[in-house]
C-alpha cells in the first residue's frame, strides 16, 4: 500500500488576492499546452493568453472574460517551440505582438512579485502538485497555513502546466492540461462600475 499523505486543505488566497472565476479549478481549457502575460493597451489589464490543441484564447484577467479566440491559428506559429523563442502571435487588443509562453514546451512564469509575494510548486508527483502562496518571506514550512501561507491550489486530476505571477504582479495563475485558474489583485468591475 502507498504511504498517504498529510495534506493541508486547499484555503482561499488572502486578501488582497481574490479568484478570478468562480469555480475552484478555474475555467475548462481542454488540451492546455502553457499561458503567457500581455498588458491590454486600453484598460492596462492583464491578459492572459490561453495555448491548447484546440486554438488560442485571450482573456481579462480582472473580469474573467474572454475576449478573443483563434480556433485555427497558423500550423507554423500555434505552438511556443525554440522555433518561436517559447513565444505565440497575439490577439485582440494584443494581436500584432508576440507572448512568450510558459508551459509544456518550457519556459516559466515569475515565482516572486516584487512586494513579497512568492509561489512555489510541490508534490510528490503529477498529477499531485500543490500549489503554495506565501507573503514577505513565509513559506510552506513557517508557521500554521492562513498565516503567511496558503495552499490555494491541487493540481489532482491533471497535469500541471506552469504557474505564476504576471510581470506587474498583479495576476496570479495556475495552468493544468485542462483548465487555467486566475486570481487578481485588481477590485472586481461589476455593473456600473467604470473601468480603470
Amino acid at each position: 500500500m502507498g504511504a498517504v499523505m498529510n495534506v493541508a486543505p486547499v484555503v482561499p488566497a488572502p486578501e488582497p488576492w481574490r479568484r478570478v472565476f468562480a469555480h475552484a479549478s478555474g475555467v475548462p481549457v481542454g488540451g492546455l499546452v502553457g499561458i503567457g502575460f500581455a498588458t491590454h493597451p486600453g484598460s492596462g489589464h492583464d491578459l492572459v493568453l490561453a495555448v491548447s490543441h484546440s486554438g488560442h484564447g485571450l482573456f481579462d484577467a480582472v473580469t474573467g472574460e474572454r475576449i478573443a479566440r483563434d480556433e485555427d491559428p497558423d500550423p507554423e506559429d500555434a505552438y511556443p517551440d525554440e522555433v518561436s523563442g517559447l513565444s505565440c502571435p497575439g490577439l485582440g487588443p494584443v494581436a500584432g505582438l508576440r507572448v512568450r509562453i510558459a508551459g509544456l514546451f518550457g519556459g516559466g512564469l515569475h515565482a516572486t512579485a516584487e512586494d513579497g509575494w512568492a509561489l512555489r510548486v510541490t508534490g510528490p508527483a503529477r498529477p499531485h502538485e500543490h500549489v503554495l502562496l506565501s507573503r514577505e518571506g513565509g513559506s510552506s514550512h513557517s508557521g500554521p497555513q492562513g498565516e503567511r501561507s496558503w495552499h490555494i491550489y491541487h493540481a489532482d486530476f491533471s497535469e500541471l502546466r506552469t504557474a505564476g505571477f504576471s510581470p506587474s504582479g498583479q495576476t496570479l495563475a495556475v495552468a493544468t492540461s485542462s483548465d487555467l485558474a486566475l486570481w487578481t489583485r485588481r477590485p472586481a468591475i461589476g455593473p456600473g462600475v467604470r473601468r480603470p
